[in-house]
């Protein structure tokens, strides 16, 4: 019996192969890291071909690991680090330069001048982004307009773009298929969430001829098959979605008003907001989470948090306050609280709902008494802080009544840190058993499309609790303290301004 599928995870510095049982349980795992290029300060890169080797390397690997072949295995799912930008010729495949990472700051005097011509206001309305170096579409115009020889060849048609999963899609493919999801398109800046159509007039404006771009299908459903030569037989290509909104849909938040959040080195908060698009007023990014085949859209709302396990790993490294970041905990509850010691870890300034790039970090309250434990406390209430600031935009955004909040990524096993995250937002805090929620959204989604799951009740069944953390803080004290969390906030503001 075909009772297994197979998940592929590739994120921004490794590839992973997940194979996931009927249970919704990790049977098998394989990882391999693959180089980051710095080509200049602010830009960063990945090669596509070193993408691919490593994510075919581990696919390999794990159906080797569990001991299955091809038939065992009744589809495959991707999940993307997203963003990322390639483009390719369609006749050999090869890419005509090193991908561009999301990370890459190369195309923010073009966003700059796109605020100043004032065309960001249309890119907000269509695609429910702020106009950032981070998403694809200025990526896109810069290699159109930079790498020598490609824009003839885009115009003449014989050039594709994708982001990873569509890369990963047409290798994958054989080169037959040249299409992403809308989860991944919402994140292009060039793809209207309204009508979930390529926006002709910002393709227009950024000079991008509309046949590089690839169709886009359902998140859950069959795009095609692999091709024979890479796992021995064919196998269904049959779920898509972005690293985020797979974890979102890994953790069966299928009902508007669900959230989940992912505790890395960064924050991601999505919460689920139904089938039309929830504008935002906070700062907050509107994208599209899923399409399950002709079912309407599934809309979510996204804050990111840029500086979470970073905190840590700051005391760590920085300040030799721990060896290890998972002897944070303990020095943490070493104490009671804080001390009224407050950290805002603006190393980069400061995410949703901000944005303010001119904020640094910012350490207030410190006495002689003042210990490491009272700095470690700090820290890790510090990224409950900044997730309560994104939960309230969301509450202002959206007219929808939080019930949990569900929580993945590393920082995740932290318990103390979890206590608190439901304590400041006086939310119950959830955990799931399975840990790799990105992934398993993927392998929901392929699922799902195939049989291999009927309805998302299924999956409801598949999502197994570890442990529910209850608010146990007073109203008073919650209040008292995130009026001081955000005092430290506005003092932290704008330091890095010159004219400050």
């Amino acid at each position: 019996m075909a009772d297994y599928v197979l998940a592929l995870d590739q994120g921004t510095t490794s590839s992973r192969s997940i194979l996931f049982n009927r249970q919704g349980e990790a049977v098998a795992i394989a990882q391999q890291e693959f180089p980051q290029v710095y080509p200049r300060p602010g830009w960063v890169e990945h090669d596509p071909e070193a993408i691919w080797a490593s994510q075919l390397a581990t696919m390999r690997q794990v159906m080797q690991r569990a001991g299955l072949g091809p038939e065992a295995i009744r589809a495959i799912g991707i999940t993307n680090q997203r963003e990322t930008t390639v483009i390719w010729d369609r006749a050999t495949g090869r890419p005509v330069a090193n991908a561009i990472v999301w990370q890459c700051r190369r195309t923010a005097d073009m966003c700059e001048r796109l605020r100043a011509e004032g065309f960001d206001r249309l890119i907000r309305e269509r695609t429910g982004l702020v106009t950032d170096a981070y998403f694809s579409g200025t990526k896109v115009a810069w290699i159109l307009e930079n790498v020598p020889g490609v824009r003839p060849r885009a115009e003449r048609g014989e050039l594709a773009f994708g982001t990873i999963d569509t890369f990963l899609i047409w290798r994958l493919s054989g080169g037959r298929i040249h299409a992403t999801d809308p989860s991944n398109a919402s994140r292009t800046m060039l793809f209207d969430i309204s009508r979930r159509v390529w926006d002709e007039t910002i393709l227009e404006h950024l000079r991008i001829p509309p046949s590089l771009l690839p169709s886009v299908l359902p998140s859950s459903g069959i795009f095609g098959t692999c091709d024979p030569q890479w796992l021995g037989a064919p196998v269904p290509l049959a779920g898509v979605a972005g690293d985020q909104q797979a974890a979102l849909f890994g953790q069966a938040c299928f009902t508007p008003g669900m959230a989940k959040n992912t505790y890395g080195t960064g924050c991601f908060l999505l919460l689920n907001t139904g089938s039309k698009p929830t504008p935002s007023d906070s700062g907050l990014l509107t994208t599209i989470g899923w399409q399950v085949g002709s079912e309407p859209a599934v809309y979510c709302l996204e804050g990111s948090v840029f500086i979470a396990g970073a905190a840590v790993q700051w005391l760590r490294d920085g300040l030799g306050l721990i060896r290890e970041s998972s002897q944070v905990e303990a020095l943490a509850a070493s104490v009671p609280d804080s001390g009224d010691v407050v950290f805002v870890p603006a190393f980069v300034g400061l995410g949703a709902p901000h944005w303010d790039a001119y904020a640094r970090g910012t350490i207030l309250g410190l006495t002689r008494g003042t210990t490491a434990a009272h700095l470690a406390r700090a820290a890790l209430e510090s990224i409950a802080f900044q997730t309560c600031d994104v939960m309230q935009a969301m509450r202002n955004d959206a007219d929808l009544q939080l019930q949990t909040l569900r929580v993945d990524g590393g920082a995740a096993a932290n318990d103390l840190l979890m206590q608190i995250q439901a304590d400041l937002l006086d939310l119950p805090v959830q955990r799931p058993r399975q840990s790799e929620t990105t992934a398993l959204g993927a392998a929901f989604l392929a699922g799902l499309a195939v049989g291999l799951w009927d309805t998302p009740s299924d999956l409801e069944a598949c999502w197994k609790l570890d442990r529910t953390f209850e608010p146990m803080m007073t109203q008073a004290d919650r209040q008292a303290r995130y009026s001081r969390w955000q005092e430290a906030v506005g003092r932290s503001r704008s330091w890095a301004r010159p004219d400050a």
